[in-house]
């Protein structure tokens, strides 16, 4: 592991990818705009939701919900079911991209841990099938979903580790000082080694 700043460390994933656990705004994050995309903790329907889908859209502008809109609906009211991942255009955001990815409401969701799992293998799927080199994930279904931080870490982690062959880099680019701390603690427990 090397240190990168006081609000991030990088480890390395395999001798071509590097993982970076960062605390910061996942609107401002952006490496070249062109190859680059960041995944918002979305609802089903792709339209405006809690925290970090709010904060996405705002800084996007009014395309993005265009966008949203314009992805056809799997079943009414759903264009992206939990676990799914969709793409669109970053819009005013400095990346390339938006992955779009449904994490499963917690206490609610029969299998959470899997429910979770594809929501991270899917959206690097959906990034390696776009060419995406470098993408930032958030804290996906830890805010109202209402995931334990501990066990949405591990996750996390364990899948990103398992699916992010053909990346450059991967960032959890963390808002809060809590969900940061456990996802730091986390990767620093299951990649230092």
């Amino acid at each position: 592991m090397a240190g990168v700043s006081g609000d991030a460390f990088q480890f390395s994933l395999s001798p071509t990818t590097s993982l970076v656990v960062q605390k910061g705004d996942i609107t401002k994050w952006s490496i070249d705009g062109a190859s680059d995309a960041i995944v918002n903790s979305a609802n089903k329907p792709m339209l405006r939701g809690g925290v970090v889908d709010g904060a996405i859209h705002r800084a996007a502008g009014p395309k993005l919900v265009e966008a949203c809109y314009k992805v056809p609906e799997v079943r009414p009211g759903v264009r992206c079911p939990t676990g799914d991942a969709k793409i669109t255009p970053g819009f005013k955001l400095p990346v390339a991209y938006v992955i779009h990815t449904a994490g499963p409401f917690y206490y609610s969701n029969t299998n959470p841990q899997e429910s979770l799992r594809n929501a991270y293998r899917n959206s690097l799927t959906v990034a390696k099938e776009n060419d995406i080199k470098y993408i930032a994930f958030p804290a996906i279904s830890c805010g109202g979903c209402r995931y334990p931080f501990d066990e949405a870490a591990s996750v996390a982690i364990s899948t990103v580790k398992d699916f992010s062959d053909g990346l450059k880099e991967v960032h959890f680019v963390l808002f809060s000082e809590d969900i940061y701390s456990v996802w730091s603690q986390k990767a620093k427990d299951s990649l230092q080694r």
